[in-house]
């Protein structure tokens, strides 16, 4: 793992690199992702069967394109009951953590008759779509879904890609099965999103689509926004470690090296005031890196994006973690929690040398969909808010509205807007 010491300079260089794995640095797919687009909206099913042929290999129908019941038993008896259960437990702990974000519609009055309100109703229908090439996520199914469910949304729709044999990986289904979701269908890529988007003969158009994808369904997400709402247009997974000389380099070291192993564009960066701990945890992963599965990945996201970057002192330290805004951030100091009130900007905050990463990915219960490429700024991680709207409710009795009238009418002609002023007046003529 590169070691570099922590300048303006080095900042600046990372920062950029980092940036090129936004969709948003990929136009050459633009063109496919606009075609398969239009393609889908103008011929619905006929589309989706000839992308499932094209890139599945798989020969899908109408009958054939939705997952049927039997389909969902089988796969749930191929997982087994252990993973159930435990995916079971993980829901659990979902569920209640996001329980505690539920908002309730309110009302003020006063006694001249004035009523404001806020109503807060659920998104009528929502598209989860997972994707299923390099890796399967049920965990993101559970991820996706389980807000949106807490939120009250009444009709969850899933796209995702099947195998050439027609099926559905069953680590996905049986997911879905725990969720109670049934409408399942076999589509994945920018054919999936613009299914979702505009609704076919067989798939139900939705309000919102949410869930990860690789570039092509990232750039599709980001062209149908308008007609439906999106949670983001996510980039390649990212990991931040922050470490004081205090911090276990073995533990850093399989840390960073958790998220290198999702994507070659991944990033795995440490950030510490102590050469020392830099050098070890570098030691470190070179030990691991032979032993894992998945080395060849990890490897090629180390040598991309993968750092040390040695900072003079705290302060500057937390200024790169603040900057570089990464989705999970691990505070790994010897006072974790008064380090943790001085970071603005991260997608979720792992506070102490026990509180790893793939905990938030698989079980504590915080939503594990976050802001990726520095979004962290301004964006959250998926939340039961993302599955709401807010109506303003406003009621004015006669009296109310005659202290106020004048200056209504006053604004509304100083912005040459008679008719809105009309609009008032008549009420008092």
């Amino acid at each position: 793992m590169r070691i570099v010491n922590l300048t303006e300079e080095t900042k600046k260089d990372l920062l950029g690199s980092l940036l090129k794995r936004s969709p948003s640095s990929y136009p050459e797919f633009e063109k496919t992702v606009a075609d398969i687009l239009e393609n889908v909206r103008e011929n619905g099913d006929k589309a989706i069967f000839e992308y499932s042929q094209k890139f599945d290999h798989c020969e899908l129908d109408t009958a054939s394109l939705k997952v049927t019941e039997s389909e969902i038993e089988e796969a749930c008896r191929e997982v087994g009951d252990e993973l159930l259960g435990i995916m079971q437990r993980s829901m659990d702990n979902i569920r209640s953590y996001h329980e505690c974000q539920k908002r309730q519609s309110f009302f003020t009055t006063r006694p001249d008759g004035v009523i404001l309100g806020q109503r807060i109703t659920p998104i009528e229908t929502v598209g989860v779509y997972v994707p299923g090439g390099k890796a399967v996520y049920p965990s993101s199914v559970l991820m996706n879904v389980v807000p949106a469910i807490v939120a009250g949304v009444p009709r969850i729709i899933m796209c995702t890609p099947c195998k050439a044999d027609g099926k559905v990986n069953p680590q996905v289904l049986a997911a879905a099965k725990l969720l109670g979701i049934t409408e399942i269908f076999k589509t994945g890529g920018a054919q999936a999103i613009g299914a979702m988007a505009y609704g076919t003969e067989s798939v139900p158009k939705v309000d919102k689509i949410v869930g990860p994808g690789n570039i092509f369904v990232a750039l599709a997400k980001r062209a149908v926004y308008g007609h439906v709402s999106i949670d983001s247009i996510a980039g390649p997974s990212e990991i931040m470690v922050l470490a004081d000389e205090t911090a276990n380099p073995r533990f850093v070291a399989a840390d960073l090296l958790s998220q290198a192993e999702h994507d070659e564009m991944a990033s795995a960066i440490l950030v510490t005031t102590s050469r020392e701990i830099a050098e070890k945890v570098s030691e470190e992963i070179d030990k691991f890196i032979p032993t894992l599965s998945r080395s060849e990945i990890i490897q090629k996201s180390l040598d991309n994006y993968g750092y040390a970057l040695v900072a003079e002192n705290m302060d500057d330290a937390i200024d790169a973690v603040n900057d570089i805004a990464s989705e999970h951030l691990e505070l790994v100091t010897a006072d974790p929690w008064n380090t943790m009130t001085k970071v603005k900007n991260a997608g979720a905050i792992f506070v102490g040398p026990y509180s790893s990463e793939p905990l938030g990915d698989y079980f504590a219960g915080p939503d594990h969909v976050l802001p990726t490429n520095g979004t962290a700024k301004f964006f959250s991680p998926l939340s039961v808010d993302d599955f709401i709207k807010k109506s303003s409710v406003i009621s004015y009795s006669r009296e109310a509205l005659a202290k106020v009238h004048e200056d209504i009418e006053a604004f509304a002609k100083a912005e040459k807007l008679t008719a809105h002023a009309n609009s008032i007046a008549v009420r008092f003529e």
